[in-house]
């Protein structure tokens, strides 16, 4: 395992209560957290939704993106099924880092998408490491979900790790006039599964 469990308490939030679990990683110390939603110990798959942080959108309320758009309604959808869990996963930027994002977001504002922007810095378009994420299903004793995601990638990985991925469930909120570039370009350069919902 990569990271380890290391503190919880509840999160009383607008869609009710979760837990909140913390996760460090062995070798980095970094932090990542799951909310988990009633009992999610059972066999049967699990609603479950891997959220890359993003702080513009999660707590800045941007625009420019779809991510806390997202949050809420996977939260809210947890909520409802009354079973389910939210892994928090903090590689903010697709994993480039707050200061490199703002970089890449100046190089949006001249014309360049974003995974030109992400390319003119040096790094690839997506970063992450999921696998950090099927640790933590693993050490919650999760290993088969259904997954709310639009990103076949998570998909593929998260089975590669071992996690049984019994479904994806679409996660379509959030366009706008100020997002629907970067949406175009996730579908169109990433495989994000989007267009459906706009034709």
């Amino acid at each position: 395992m990569q990271l380890k469990r290391v503190a919880e308490a509840k999160l009383p939030t607008p869609w009710g209560d979760f837990l909140m679990i913390g996760f460090e990683e062995i070798a980095t110390k970094h932090d990542h957290l799951a909310l988990v939603y009633g009992d999610i110990t059972s066999k049967e798959p699990v609603l479950a939704r891997v959220h890359s942080e993003c702080l513009t959108g999660d707590a800045l309320f941007s625009l420019r993106c779809d991510c806390g758009f997202q949050l809420a309604a996977a939260l809210s959808s947890i909520a409802e099924e009354r079973r389910g869990l939210l892994l928090y996963h903090r590689q903010e930027g697709r994993n480039i880092g707050l200061l490199n994002k703002i970089r890449a977001y100046a190089l949006q504002d001249q014309g360049s998408d974003t995974v030109k922007a992400n390319h003119q810095l040096g790094f690839a378009a997506d970063e992450r490491d999921f696998t950090l994420c099927a640790d933590m299903f693993k050490v919650l004793g999760v290993y088969s979900i259904r997954l709310l995601t639009n990103n076949p990638q998570k998909v593929d990985i998260l089975t590669q790790a071992g996690i049984n991925v019994a479904e994806r469930i679409p996660l379509i909120v959030g366009r706008n006039p100020e997002n629907a570039r970067y949406l175009d370009t996730k579908a169109a350069k990433m495989g994000h599964l989007l267009h459906d919902r706009y034709k």
